[in-house]
């Protein structure tokens, strides 16, 4: 296994946090709104170990100019030709696979595919979903509430052990620079799938952020070249709490032997 080491790419002051490991075709992978690239670490690990070469891309920091969907595509963009990488699969959680998305839209031969681990809505959150996620961004790190953690990594998850690799992960500051960003961005922009390339999309049975609804209805657009897993009792946090499973399926997928 190579030596992960957390690097800053800082150019127009942007710095945007990103892991680069392993060696292999290059997979992308985007956090969820408001978290750090640390929680998606157990996936990576695997991955790596598979053959994999894993960038995870964080968010620029707030401070300088409002950022819109195509800004933050293009930071990615930005690192992977600081790495000297031309094309790789872009993946994203939820948020993330809003930006992975946008790359695919806007850069043109730069993503071989996209990966998208749950799909971001395009309308609100349901009021239960939106609560939850409140709260559990805003709970003090030693005092979680239960009721949101659970609502947030399904069934059979040991809570505590969650919260802990949660919490470390949340990255409040860029929240509101993510919300901007989609605010100011029409749908069109970012949710539609670009043309012709594969996309692969991993969903948990039990996500009430990211429910299976919303990768089926986007499957509907491409059903051709969108294939579509469930993974069964998992939820919105399913890339952290089940990071085996998603890798398998991810694996699976490409055929990257």
């Amino acid at each position: 296994m190579t030596q992960i080491q957390r690097q800053v790419f800082d150019a127009d002051a942007r710095a945007i946090p990103f892991i680069d490991e392993g060696e292999g075709p290059a997979l992308v992978l985007i956090p969820a709104q408001g978290l750090d690239v640390a929680y998606l670490g157990g996936l990576a690990s695997i991955l790596e170990e598979e053959g994999f070469r894993i960038v995870r891309i964080g968010s620029r920091r707030p401070g300088g100019a409002a950022a819109s969907m195509h800004d933050l595509a293009q930071d990615v963009i930005d690192v992977l030709d600081h790495l000297g990488i031309g094309s790789a699969w872009i993946g994203g959680h939820a948020f993330g696979g809003a930006v992975a998305r946008t790359v695919a839209l806007d850069h043109a031969g730069r993503a071989s595919g996209v990966l998208l681990l749950g799909v971001e809505a395009t309308r609100p959150l349901s009021d239960d979903a939106a609560r939850a996620l409140r709260i559990a961004f805003s709970a003090p790190v030693d005092a979680p509430d239960a009721d949101a953690v659970r609502a947030l990594v399904g069934p059979g998850i040991d809570v505590a052990l969650a919260w802990d690799v949660f919490a470390r992960s949340r990255d409040l500051d860029v929240e509101e620079l993510q919300s901007a960003a989609l605010a100011s961005t029409p749908v069109a922009e970012w949710a539609t799938l670009a043309t012709s390339l594969p996309i692969l999309i991993i969903q948990g049975s039990d996500d009430p952020i990211t429910p299976p609804a919303n990768g089926d209805g986007l499957q509907a657009t491409a059903a051709d070249r969108t294939s579509v897993v469930r993974l069964p009792d998992a939820g919105h946090l399913f890339p952290m709490t089940h990071p085996g499973e998603t890798a398998f399926q991810i694996e699976d997928y490409l055929g990257w032997d």
